[in-house]
């Protein structure tokens, strides 16, 4: 479960062409500020929480390409001889992310917005667990 907060927080950063280098280690727990770096449309009272399954299970598939990505990756930024190396391996993940999204049949703001819910609102939670 946490796996799926960390990763969803990891692919909404990348996906949303932050710039940031991720030299944390892939054991460090997320901080506010970490998923802070994107916008939280259900802070503003804009959450869309009524999915359909549908929805939902293309966001669970895109979500294990995701996370098979950001395994591959995340080593491999850390191992990274520079920051523009890091930038660079950081830039192919996101390309592959997105590609794994759309491929899913989702768009990016929809599987952000999904995964924003996922991680705000419990209704939605508890229905993507259960498609897992």
């Amino acid at each position: 479960m946490k796996h799926l907060l960390t990763s969803a927080a990891i692919a909404i950063t990348l996906v949303a062409g932050a710039p940031a280098v991720y030299a944390q280690s892939q054991t460090q727990e997320p901080t506010q500020t970490d998923q802070g770096s994107y916008s939280n449309p259900s802070a503003a009272g804009e959450a869309k929480t009524d999915y359909n399954d549908e929805e939902l299970r293309k966001f669970v598939q895109a979500q294990d390409g995701i996370n098979d990505i950001r395994d591959e990756y995340m080593a491999k930024i850390e191992e990274a001889g520079s920051q523009d190396e890091a930038r660079e391996l950081q830039m192919e993940a996101n390309d592959k992310m997105v590609t794994v999204i759309e491929d899913a049949g989702l768009d990016i703001p929809t599987y952000n917005a999904i995964a924003t819910a996922y991680n705000s609102e419990p209704s939605v939670r508890n229905r993507v667990d259960a498609l897992m």
